[in-house]
């Protein structure tokens, strides 16, 4: 059963909210977070991206980056540009995008529950790729980008949450790009309780969105713990910062695909090749969305074809009967001898926030064809993390993104 623990957040001086919320670390190339802490000098990605505080003959990883993360996010608590509650709590932190909202309980889940798999993934994460959070985490000594989890709807925790959002909130405000974030905080001691005990009844959290800050912050709890002879499990560095979401708030979009060439073939005969394995819907010169699962939409020579697996092309497999994966199976593999979408220098992927028009521009500027996806539906991502396995590349995108900054998990002690 899971463990949520309620938490002493460092978060910001109310006024203060707006100016510190960032997107996470990952979205920007360092070009672009140095132009954002420019524009914006109180912006958490000072501290998530130490090195946009250097010129930039300085390495990313070196040793003065995190320890100048450290400065900064220490300094800014003295100053009063965040405050530390002084007790514990569980917050309510709530995104609206295009009329569409999704609520969340902010709380420390335990670095146990991720060992013992009460808490499900399903990516892999590259050790490499780790390493930067792992000094990052541990040199700040505080956890600073919530991890996404979810779980299963609770009618208990539903009517708290919504009771909780009838009072004023603690931060409510626009970032710049039309996302509203409200956050709220649980104060009343039995709904704490009720919270913890329901969480503890519920027996399976997934990793919506963030496997290597997840397993970056396990990490550090480890290594911690082996650091610390008289450790007892209840340490702050146990438990890692999340926001976790019921199922039925959740939304996943498209992620696409967009491939460099047709593998010497020309269109005429990859369409020939294609007809095998799927079948015309509809044909446009508008883009034309997929309209439900087994459905693609092919953008080719100018044209849109929307676009339906065939029957025997479909599994009940929770792996290999995701969309993607019919995708890489039948098409990207056996046509186009993409054989690993993550190492292929000649496939791309493009979030399913930019558009279908991001994928036409695509193929005028360096690929020859775009595969619009049917979004994979939550319930598909639970599965497959039940049965033990793991979704291929790409297969999920989650908007809106949670922002850094908000919530911090100070684990000193």
């Amino acid at each position: 059963m899971a463990t949520i623990k309620p938490f002493m957040a460092i978060r910001p001086a109310g006024e203060r909210a707006e100016e510190i919320a960032a997107l996470p670390y990952d979205v920007y190339n360092r070009k672009e977070a140095k132009a954002v802490v420019e524009k914006a000098p109180l912006s958490f990605l000072r501290i998530d991206r130490g090195e946009t505080n250097f010129p930039d003959d300085v390495d990313t990883y070196d040793d003065r980056v995190y320890a100048k993360a450290k400065e900064i996010l220490w300094d800014m608590v003295d100053k009063g540009y965040f405050v530390q509650d002084t007790e514990k709590y569980y917050y309510i932190y709530e995104l609206t995008m295009e009329g569409r909202t999704q609520t969340g309980i902010v709380a420390c889940a335990a670095v146990s529950d991720y060992e013992n798999g009460v808490i499900k993934k399903h990516e892999n994460t590259r050790a490499e790729k780790e390493v930067d959070r792992i000094r990052h985490v541990d040199t700040l000594g505080a956890q600073t980008g919530p991890i996404f989890l979810a779980y299963r709807n609770n009618e208990k925790i539903d009517s708290i949450v919504n009771k909780t959002k009838q009072q004023e909130a603690l931060y409510d405000f626009v970032s710049e790009d039309g996302i509203r974030h409200r956050v709220f905080i649980i104060f009343d001691p039995e709904d704490i309780k009720t919270i913890e005990a329901s969480f503890d009844g519920i027996s399976d959290i997934y990793i919506a969105d963030g496997h290597h800050r997840c397993a970056s912050a396990v990490k550090v709890g480890q290594k911690r713990r082996q650091e610390n002879p008289n450790h007892t499990g209840e340490e702050e560095y146990n438990f890692f910062l999340s926001v976790l979401f019921p199922q039925q708030e959740l939304k996943i979009m498209d992620y696409n695909r967009v491939v460099k060439d047709l593998n010497g073939m020309g269109a005429d005969e990859f369409f020939k090749k294609l007809s095998d394995v799927a079948t015309v819907l509809e044909e446009s010169k508008e883009p034309v969305a997929p309209e439900k699962k087994g459905e693609f939409s092919l953008y080719l020579k100018e044209n849109w074809y929307r676009m339906a697996f065939k029957d025997e092309m479909l599994s009940d497999d929770p792996v290999d009967g995701l969309d993607v994966a019919i995708l890489q199976n039948q098409v990207l593999y056996p046509m186009l001898d993409i054989e690993d979408p993550k190492t292929s220098p000649r496939i791309d992927f493009v979030g399913g926030i930019r558009g279908p028009k991001e994928l036409e521009k695509r193929c005028h500027e360096d690929c020859v064809v775009a595969f619009w996806m049917y979004p994979t539906d939550i319930a598909e991502l639970f599965a497959v993390a039940d049965a033990g396995r793991l979704m291929p590349p790409k297969s999920t995108w989650f908007e809106p993104k949670l922002r850094s900054g908000l919530f911090i998990h100070d684990i000193r002690g």
